[in-house]
């Protein structure tokens, strides 16, 4: 397996930074709390202070794009100057789009952010299968081609999520493991890892641990969810893939619930946390400090 591939680099990256993922995210209140305007001007202090204070000595940063788009042609400028200059800090950059369609508009979806040739090229989206999963090829074929990737939305830390992602399906099912399962199928045989990873919030029900009494015909096969406390376990011993984990900090995740969560997979964990290490601002020295103690917090709690 070539070193530059998304999920080498992912796994590299967690080896040496620890598992933190910082978000970008310049909205009203963040920027008003840091004594700026709510404007592009007072986004582009907020960015700029962030980077520097993060993308070289972090795993992952996270830009949401939608606090850029609001700001118009001049926001995408500053989104672009965030993804090269987090890249060229050391940081790998997955960009928090949550794309979903069809056809040729995925494919220019998958153009815009996983080719190599664009301006806003990242490591990494979010993407939403809830098209359909096999919706989503145009971005895992573009993310191939240029060693990216792509992280689906499974069981993911909203209340509202629950009404779609824990649906089950006539083969027992949840709608989130049909989603883990796919993605595992993308994965198998990579090492050290896959390039699709998946998003699994921090306060969802805990992970099924793969010793657990478990029926699993093939990985398309009948899975028969094992249930603790009225809550439905998701098998993630096949995923073979990184693990995007909202809903930290401020949303109430905290590091012990990777394992909860996650169970042995949690070696893959990708925990991000937005708020919760950007109101220590606004100081470089302060979100640093804060940034570095959250990684040690959560490798600690992962045993890495």
């Amino acid at each position: 397996m070539p070193d530059n591939t998304f999920g080498a680099r992912t796994a590299a990256a967690l080896s040496r930074r620890g598992p933190l993922c910082v978000g970008i995210d310049p909205h009203a209140q963040l920027l008003r709390s840091w004594g700026l305007d709510d404007s592009l001007d007072g986004a582009r202090q907020f960015c700029e202070t962030l980077v520097a204070a993060v993308a070289g000595h972090v795993a992952f940063v996270k830009p949401q794009s939608a606090f850029f788009e609001r700001f118009g042609s001049g926001g995408i400028a500053l989104l672009e100057n965030v993804i090269a200059e987090s890249r060229r800090a050391g940081a790998l950059v997955l960009l928090d789009v949550k794309r979903g369609d069809i056809g040729s508009t995925m494919s220019a979806y998958a153009q815009a952010y996983l080719d190599a040739d664009s301006s806003l090229a990242v490591d990494a989206i979010t993407a939403s299968p809830y098209l359909g999963f096999g919706s989503l090829q145009p971005l895992f074929d573009t993310a191939q081609a240029n060693d990216r990737g792509v992280f689906v939305l499974a069981l993911t830390s909203n209340s509202e999520g629950g009404q779609v992602q824990l649906a089950r399906r006539k083969d027992g099912r949840t709608v989130a493991q049909s989603i883990i399962d796919e993605a595992a199928a993308l994965n198998a045989e990579a090492e050290p890892l896959g390039d699709i990873g998946i998003v699994m919030g921090a306060t969802v029900p805990g992970c099924k641990e793969s010793n657990a009494l478990t029926l699993r015909q093939s990985t398309y096969g009948i899975t028969h969810n094992v249930v603790h406390n009225g809550e439905t376990a998701h098998d993630l011993s096949e995923l073979n893939g990184p693990i995007l984990v909202p809903g930290m900090g401020v949303q109430g995740g905290q590091p012990s619930d990777l394992r909860r969560v996650l169970g042995a997979s949690a070696q893959w964990a990708i925990p991000s946390y937005s708020r919760e290490i950007a109101r220590h601002g606004p100081t470089v020295a302060s979100v640093r400090s804060v940034a570095e103690q959250t990684a040690k917090d959560c490798a600690d709690a992962i045993g890495r």
